[in-house]
This record gives structure tokens, C-alpha cells and sequence, in this order.
């Protein structure tokens, strides 16, 4: 069944989310795809080159049709992120409700914020078609996890426009299965999908296997933000500079960079290498770096029901995992026996994860594991499958 989908996500390239991904592959399958994103700026927070002042506010990309609605750089500070926000979910549902071409479905890749998913229900309640909604970050605990209290005013402003916004979709995807527990407790919806991220087609063992030289390198790779806890990987490698071989790689940029490396450069680390952001296209040969990938979150009830996408990529690229996180990606961890893993912010544990990894010889296994694990669970053949099925699924229901 081809369809006409109208994807709704703040975020899309240049800017690093596997959405833009998602919409060249539906469109490669036959499917006609147009987006409604914001002007890009993360995660630097400024508008990027050629971009600025309303240009290229129409262009196809790969066969994407990709319509910018004016956002506001989220530079630094609160004040700033909430311009970003709002600006952006101010001229997309102006847009969308302006918007006479008709679509058989509206997808919202809904990350950060939640409010992003407006301008779908605009045009959903506009020209009566259906909606689906993939869930990657849960809101309002998205805010909590960035130090918003859950007594205070804030979160509950925050907890009703969530509930009023996941109500409104016609069927909800989660990429964790512990998702569907907070969507029952929170909100009452009982029914919800299951679709896990994927590894983007240029991560695979063999572009990404390391060759053998005298260090052990291992690597965050991704945003550097609070609820990456980048500070336990800090702190591991302070507890482990005694390993004259080790080396702790940072790939990546983000809020907490800058006090990531005050705080390196504070302990005087020389095992602790920062590499800035890299493009996608780079990525492969950074993790061709790597003897074992590394993933922290901090420690939260709610932030362990997720499976960072960053999971799905270790793993496709043939890559052990040493993580310092609770919930579903220990879980995932354990159960695919592709690496070693300790409690969040927990940077002993993590330092003798690095030190275990580095004296067991018997850790090759861990990477087959993660390739195998990978192609049975999370590979892009199978979430396109449920995805086109989930689409399909949705516009037929809704044309009953």
C-alpha cells in the first residue's frame, strides 16, 4: 500500500536524527514523503550556514519534500530553549493549518518536546486523517531528567499538555518496551506498539572493526548532555589512569561538553580525549577507534525505561558495550552477552568494567554477540516492516 505521508519532527538534516533516514528509505520504498521540521540549529544551538534568514525553506532532498518552519536557535539557558520550543511549534501549526495538499496519514517522530507533535494535530483535525505518533523521548519526564522537580508547577503544567497530546494520536509507538508501562500508568492508553531504533546502513562490522595496536580504546560517541551523565565516564577514567594503555574517547558535542572538559582538564587526565561533534558520514571510521563503545545515563526511574538509540548502532557495528545505566539497556546488555555494564553514575563500577575488559582476553565474544543480537532484534529490515505495517495498519482503521 503506497501512501502520502506527512511527517512531523522539529529535527531533520543536516541535523543528526535518524528521521531524515526514515523518510529517504519510505520514499526509496514508493511512498511519497513531505516534512515539516524547524530551521536547523541543534546541537550547537545556532541557525546553521545557508540556512539563516528563511533561506532554503523549501527543498527536496532525496526525494524528500522538506518544508523549514522558523525556529529560534537554542544557543544556551533556559530562556533560549524555550524560545526554541515554542517558536518552532508556533509556525509549524500556522503552517500546517495553512496547508490545503492531502495526506493519507501524519507520522510524528516525537522527540524533545512533545509539543512538536501540534502541528500533526493540526492538520489531522484540519483534514481528518489519521495520526501516528513515535514516542523516542517520554514527556514531561524528559524534564526531570533535566532537573525539573515533579512537585513543581512546571512538570505539572507539562504532565497535562503531554496528556491532552498522546490522547490525540490515533495509535502511539514506543521505542522501549518499558514505555508501554508509563503510557498505562501516566496517561491510559493500553495499547501501544513496540518499535526499536536501528543502526543507520553505514555502521557494519567490517567498516567498523578496529585494527589491532597497543591501546584499549573506548568510546561515548553521541550528544553530551545531563542525562548522559558524561561525568561518570570522567571520573572512570580518573580511577583508572594507573592502565597506561586506556584510553576514554568522547565523540560528540552538547550541553555538558564544556564542563566535561573543565572537569578532565581540572583532574589533569591525559587518558580522556574529546573529539568534538563529526559528521555522520565520519562516524564509522571513530568507532573503527574502538575496542568497546560506551553508554551512561544518570541515574532515574524513568530514564532507565529507555534504550538509547546509540544501542542499536554499538551493536550493528560489531562493537562490545560497557555501560554505567540501569533498566532496559542493562537488560539488553545481559541478555544479549555483549558486554559488561554497572548501576548509573556508578563511576567505580564503570572503572572496573574498564579494568575487567581489559584483563579478561576471553572478551571477543562480546562483540559477535552484539552482531548477533543486532540482526535478530534491531535490524533495519525489520523496523521498516513495522513501520510500513504500523502506517498501513493506521490508515485503514481509521478509513473503517
Amino acid at each position: 500500500m503506497k501512501m502520502k505521508i506527512l511527517v512531523i519532527c522539529q529535527y531533520y538534516a543536516p541535523e543528526p536524527f535518524r528521521i531524515t533516514d526514515i523518510c529517504e528509505t519510505l520514499v526509496a520504498q514508493g511512498h511519497e514523503v513531505m516534512v515539516i521540521a524547524g530551521t536547523p540549529n541543534y546541537p550547537e544551538g545556532y541557525v546553521y550556514e545557508g540556512y539563516k534568514h528563511g533561506r532554503k525553506k523549501d527543498e527536496v532532498i532525496n526525494g524528500v519534500c522538506v518544508h523549514r518552519c522558523y525556529t529560534v536557535g537554542r544557543r544556551k539557558g533556559v530562556l533560549f530553549r524555550i524560545l526554541n520550543y515554542y517558536s518552532f511549534v508556533i509556525s509549524s501549526v500556522r503552517y500546517a493549518k495553512r496547508l490545503r495538499e492531502k495526506f493519507d496519514i501524519v507520522f510524528v517522530n516525537q522527540l524533545s518536546p512533545v509539543m512538536m507533535a501540534r502541528a500533526g494535530i493540526a492538520y489531522k483535525k484540519k483534514h481528518k486523517v489519521p495520526l501516528l505518533m513515535y514516542c523516542l523521548d517520554l514527556w514531561p519526564e524528559s524534564l526531570v531528567a533535566g532537573g525539573v522537580k515533579k512537585d513543581s508547577l512546571v512538570y505539572k503544567i507539562f504532565l497535562k499538555i503531554s496528556r491532552d497530546i498522546y490522547k490525540r494520536a490515533d495509535r502511539v509507538l514506543v521505542s522501549s518496551k518499558k514505555f508501554s508501562l508509563y503510557f498505562e500508568d501516566k496517561f491510559g492508553i493500553t495499547e501501544t506498539g513496540y518499535l526499536p531504533q536501528y543502526a543507520e546502513m553505514l555502521f557494519d562490522e567490517k567498516t567498523c572493526q578496529k585494527v589491532p595496536n597497543e591501546t584499549i580504546d573506548l568510546m561515548f560517541a553521541g550528544n553530551v548532555g545531563f542525562a548522559q551523565s558524561i561525568n561518570t565516564i570522567i571520573y572512570a577514567a580518573q580511577k583508572t589512569a594507573d592502565i597506561q594503555n586506556l584510553r576514554w574517547h568522547i565523540v560528540g558535542d552538547g550541553s555538558e561538553l564544556t564542563e566535561a572538559k573543565m572537569l578532565s582538564q581540572s583532574l589533569m587526565l591525559s587518558n580522556v580525549i574529546f573529539h568534538g561533534r563529526q559528521p555522520l558520514h565520519a562516524m564509522p571510521s571513530y568507532y573503527a577507534m574502538a575496542d568497546a563503545m560506551l553508554v551512561t545515563m544518570q541515574k532515574d526511574d524513568i530514564i532507565s525505561m529507555t534504550l538509547p538509540g546509540k544501542v542499536q548502532t554499538y551493536m550493528a557495528a560489531g562493537k562490545a558495550i560497557i555501560g554505567a545505566i540501569d533498566g532496559e539497556t542493562a537488560e539488553v546488555i545481559s541478555e544479549a552477552k555483549c558486554g559488561l555494564c554497572c548501576s548509573a553514575q556508578d563511576a567505580q563500577g564503570l572503572a572496573q568494567c574498564a579494568r575487567d575488559f581489559v584483563s579478561n582476553k576471553e572478551t571477543a565474544h562480546f562483540a559477535t554477540n552484539a552482531l548477533a543480537y543486532s540482526k535478530k532484534h534491531f535490524s533495519n529490515e525489520l523496523f521498516f516492516k513495522k513501520l510500513e505495517d504500523e502506517l498501513s495498519r493506521t490508515v485503514c482503521a481509521k478509513n473503517v
